[in-house]
């Protein structure tokens, strides 16, 4: 077994900006052996290529600590082998009294 310090080069935080446990990673790589690419970062990518996961799930379903898939993440992104959507900030939701016009306009049709 691979001890996590030494899959992230003893690094402990992502290049770039942290990731948020929902923000969603799809692969943009056909083939998940492309150079400079480690095992862990091979299955990462293989899970999420046609396949939109959340970081949370990533980390699941490598069985890997969180911090650990957020620096291999980060590796990934700055090589633009992923792309990741983050989610909305709740400032920019639309506020519930709007949406409440809405489906009452709507019922009114």
């Amino acid at each position: 077994m691979v001890r996590p310090y030494a899959m992230t080069k003893g690094r402990t935080r992502p290049v770039g900006q942290e990731f948020d446990l929902i923000a969603l990673v799809v692969s943009d790589v056909a083939d998940s052996a492309e150079p400079g690419v480690g095992p862990e970062q091979g299955l990462i990518l293989d899970l999420c290529r046609n396949n939109a996961l959340s970081v949370a799930e990533i980390a699941a379903e490598t069985d890997l600590p969180l911090g650990v898939v957020r620096v291999l993440l980060g590796d990934l992104l700055a090589a633009e082998y992923i792309r990741v959507s983050r989610p909305v900030p709740p400032a920019m939701l639309p506020d519930e009294h709007i949406l409440r016009e809405v489906i009452n306009g709507l019922r009114a049709l």
